[in-house]
Formats: C-alpha cells, structure tokens, sequence
C-alpha cells in the first residue's frame, strides 16, 4: 500500500526527525539534567524556537541565553552543565551514565534549615479580592502548572496535617506521573513506568487526583503547629483501604510529614530503593522538591497576551512581569480555596479527591491535539473555577 502523502521526501524526513529530536530532547532535559517532566514539556517550544534541541546545541551557547528560557538560574546552570557533560561524554565515546553520588546532588535537604523556616521560605502569595476581580481574572499558562495547583490545594483538605513542604512534593508527583502518561499515549515515552517496573516496591502508597504516588515517610521532621487545618469532613476507615494507616494517623494529627518519591529519576541512577529510609539525604532516594515546585508555580500564571500595539504601550519590566505572575497565582489559589472549601463540608476526603480530577479537567486550557499540543497554553476563567462551588 503506498504511503500517504506528506509532502516532499525532505519534509517527511523533517516531521521524522522533528518527532525523535523533540523525544531525545525531553530525555536529556528529564533525565541529565534532572528538570521536572513538567517544566521540560513546557520548554520545548522556546528551546525549539531557539534551535536548542540537543546536549551539543545547548553546550555551544552561553548561560545567558539558556537563563532566558529556564529563568530560574539555578535550573539554567543545572540544564547547561547537563549538556556540557554529555556532549564530552559523547566525543569521548564515554556511555557510563552519571553516577548516582551526583544525581543525590539535586535532592532536596533540610539539614542546614530547621523546620520552621524550611515552611515559612515555601509560602505561597495570598491575596484577598472580592468576587467580582476574580470572576474577571483571566489567566495564560499550560497544564502542568494547573494541576499543580489544584493538587496543592486539594491536599490541605484532604491531608490538612501535612506541612507546606510535602503538599508541594506531593503534588508535583501527581504532575510527573501526569504527564508521564500523557507522553507515553502520544507515544513520547515508551516502555514500562518505573512504578511497573517494580522500583516503588516496599514504600508506601497513597492516592491523590486519581494517581498513586509513592511516598517515603520523613522520621523526625517536626513542623507541628504549622501546618494548615481546614474543618472537613471525616470518614470512617474501611477495612481493607490501601491508605489505612496514613488516614488514621492523618485524622488523630500524628502523620508523619511525606516527601513524593521520584521513581523515575531513581530507576534513571540505578538506585537502590530502601524500605523505611529516613530521608532524602540519608538514603540518597530522589524525592520531587518542593522549592521546585513552589519556583514552577511562582513564574506559571501569566495575564493574556495583548497586541502588538498594546504590548508596545504598556511595556512591563521584568520585576512588574514577576510581581504579576505571582499575584496571578494567588488569585488562582484563592479561587481554588473557595472551591474547595465550599464542598469539604459535605464530602468525605475520599470523595472530594476524586472529583478534584473533574474540576481541572473543566477548566484546563484548550490546547491543539496530540503532540502539537505538548506544552501548548491557553487561557484558564477563574469564573469557571468559581462556578464549580457547592450551591447553598
């Protein structure tokens, strides 16, 4: 049967190697240089406009242009020395991979802090509007970032003994998982799931937005009196819940605080996973960081793109664009709270958990189908997110 018609053999050719750049590129991003899933999709494009689509293109440019794309100097860094390294690996025929006692490098530790400011250097922006500016807030952004704010939010209500540090980890967990599987049904990703293929076996296992995600329990971490405790309402255990014993801990207040465990990134050193560890450092278990998730969230949530002409007159510094993300964020978790609050007084945590999946999917933003849409944005009506609320 001949094949249809793609244009010239050129052009096939291209849309070939496009696809298979743009699956080695996110394996780089994701896996050398250890940038979130989420952030890496949401890069793409910009890299691809840029004509940064491999370790050899981005190892040739400065940190400057690299910072312009991952404005987070520390992930910017982190993606330029990534591709330093596997380009001198390649032109020097070296395959190892990078040894684990590096990859421990970028987990998230807390020795140096205590408690008490680790949560207060991870508090997000708040705001108090009243209904009519939030109804008229329009935002600019892609998925990802969505749903990372709606599984921060949900997990106050759902595991409101939880400090500000775990419910960021663990919803960047949801979101890594997310799009994992996003990127295997648009063929992205191939292969068993590190959770398939074994790597979770023996920690913990909890349930958040329709995603099991793996945890590991942080012995010690006392953060008590600073967690946020929203009045919901609670159930009865059943027997037989494979999250018994996190929700009895959770409703007497005695949980121990959770750190999202990052399967993949474990799979990807060849790590051994140790049931019971103590932590992210003394295991050297890679665990998604809250800092990183907080920096995704804080630079996310954009206003709607104006005119050319517009955009000209009303020119913004880059300290107004920073300082109107983050208030874009808090109006967001504002809405968001309002949400949820309205319904964690008649639903019980299980079933306010699965209908949060429902609610992000009524009000994502419409992107193109397929792998077109892959970190593709689009405009998010905080009134959509009002209109969700419980009646009465």
């Amino acid at each position: 049967m001949p094949c249809p018609i793609l244009g010239s053999p050129t052009q096939a050719s291209s849309k070939m190697s496009t696809k298979s750049e743009l699956q080695a590129l996110l394996r780089f991003l994701s896996q050398d240089a250890k940038v979130p899933l989420p952030i890496a999709m949401g890069k793409v494009k910009e890299l691809q406009k840029a004509d940064l689509t491999s370790p050899e293109t981005l190892a040739k440019s400065d940190l400057g242009t690299v910072q312009a794309i991952f404005p987070d100097d520390k992930l910017a860094k982190q993606v330029l020395n990534a591709a330093k390294r596997v380009t001198k690996k390649r032109t020097l025929g070296d395959a190892n991979p990078v040894s684990p006692a590096k990859r421990k490098k970028t987990s998230f530790t807390e020795e140096s802090l205590s408690p008490a400011v680790v949560e207060d250097t991870l508090a997000l922006p708040e705001v108090k509007v009243d209904e009519d500016e939030l109804r008229s807030t329009v935002l600019h952004t892609n998925r990802a970032p969505l749903v990372l704010a709606f599984a921060v939010t949900l997990l106050k209500y759902t595991m409101p003994f939880q400090p500000l540090s775990s419910r960021l980890s663990l919803a960047q967990a949801v979101v890594s998982v997310n799009s994992r599987a996003k990127a295997v049904s648009l063929g992205m990703e191939k292969g068993k799931s590190a959770e398939d293929d074994g790597w979770g076996q023996g920690q913990p296992k909890i349930r958040i937005m329709g995603r099991d995600i793996r945890v590991m329990k942080r012995w010690g971490y006392e953060w008590k009196g600073k967690a946020e405790k929203p009045e919901i309402k609670t159930e009865d255990v059943q027997p037989g819940d494979s999250q018994d014993t996190l929700k009895q801990e959770n409703q007497a207040g005695d949980e121990p605080a959770l750190w999202g465990l990052d399967l993949e990134a474990l799979r990807s050193s060849n790590g051994p996973l140790v049931s019971g560890a103590q932590g992210a450092h003394a295991s050297g278990l890679p665990i998604y960081n809250a800092q990183s998730a907080r920096a995704y969230l804080l630079k996310a949530f954009a206003s709607p793109t104006l005119s050319t002409e517009e955009s000209s007159l009303n020119k913004k510094s880059p300290a107004n664009l920073k300082a109107e993300k983050e208030r874009n964020l808090a109006l967001l978790l504002q809405a968001l709270d309002l949400l949820y609050s309205s319904w964690a007084y008649v639903l019980g945590r299980e079933e306010l958990d699965k209908r949060a999946w429902a609610w992000y999917v009524a009000v994502r933003p419409d992107v193109e189908h397929g792998v077109a849409g892959w970190g593709g944005k689009g405009e998010v009506e905080l009134n959509q997110i009002l209109d969700l609320r419980r009646n009465g």
